[in-house]
């Protein structure tokens, strides 16, 4: 299994290799990354709720999806990387969190938006 760590020195070796780390500022990766969202967005767009729970059973539409969601996932790897972000961390922190400001009780069931902390 390949870590999140791996992928970013793969990442780095890709660009290295191409004479692409003068592209690779964080401003780029993140409009990159932006854009890579939103064409998975896309592929998500116009279906319905039951449709979207189903997308990735159409063998054509998944694959496309699958690759998106690698495109997506590789340029946050990379931004975290150029910007010396541990995800995990940042993650984790994040999760605990949201834990503290949608506490279970308070917003079970609830779509409602918590005030800022």
């Amino acid at each position: 299994m390949t870590s999140i760590d791996d992928l970013a020195e793969r990442l780095r070796a890709f660009a290295a290799e191409r004479d692409w780390e003068q592209f690779h500022t964080p401003k780029n990766i993140a409009m990159a990354l932006a854009g890579e969202t939103g064409e998975l967005l896309a592929e998500l767009q116009w279906l319905t709720p039951e449709e979207s729970w189903k997308v990735m059973d159409d063998p054509a539409a998944g694959a496309r999806l699958h690759a998106e969601f690698g495109d997506v996932f590789l340029y946050l790897i990379r931004l975290a990387d150029l910007l010396n972000v541990d995800l995990l961390e940042a993650a984790n922190a994040k999760l605990q969190q949201n834990a503290r400001r949608y506490d279970a009780d308070t917003y079970r069931g609830s779509a409602r938006k918590a005030p800022p902390l």
